[in-house]
């Protein structure tokens, strides 16, 4: 299934009609994000980061509470295709992780050298560090 289906299913919750309207609200929002002066983009890009974050804290918040894990679900599937497709990293869900006597231990994303593409952490677990020298990171690196 193409991405803007996946989120038009998500958000039309199996109605045809307020699936489409949803892909139509994908187009407008494409539109936006490519077509005009680079300046009218970087505005609409910002914009609509705002107006989509909202949609989707909406949709979870909406959701009933039997649901909620199946559209998370849904989410983190969709992150993953995002991230895979911009050729990026995501760590989702990611558990404790120690380190100790100069070691490392990271719970999200550890990037070296030269990153491109997108780099995703989400609700990565705990990074502990003790000892000397030793390094913790819960989230994204870059170094």
């Amino acid at each position: 299934m193409e991405m803007r289906e996946q989120v038009a299913g998500m958000f039309g919750r199996g109605d045809l009609a307020r699936m489409e309207a949803e892909l139509a609200r994908l187009d407008r929002t494409q539109h936006l994000l490519t077509e005009g002066e680079p300046a009218d983009i970087a505005r609409a890009r910002i914009h609509q980061q705002g107006v989509w974050q909202a949609r989707f804290e909406a949709l979870l918040e909406d959701t009933k509470d039997a649901e909620r894990e199946r559209v998370a679900g849904e989410l983190q599937a969709l992150v993953h295709l995002v991230v895979s497709t911009a050729g990026g990293d995501a760590a989702m869900g990611t558990g404790k992780a120690t380190a100790r006597d100069g070691g490392r231990a990271t719970t999200g994303v550890r990037r070296t050298g030269i990153s491109t593409g997108l780099a995703v952490a989400v609700n990565t677990g705990d990074a502990e560090a003790t000892g000397k020298g030793s390094e913790a990171v819960s989230g994204i690196l870059s170094t």
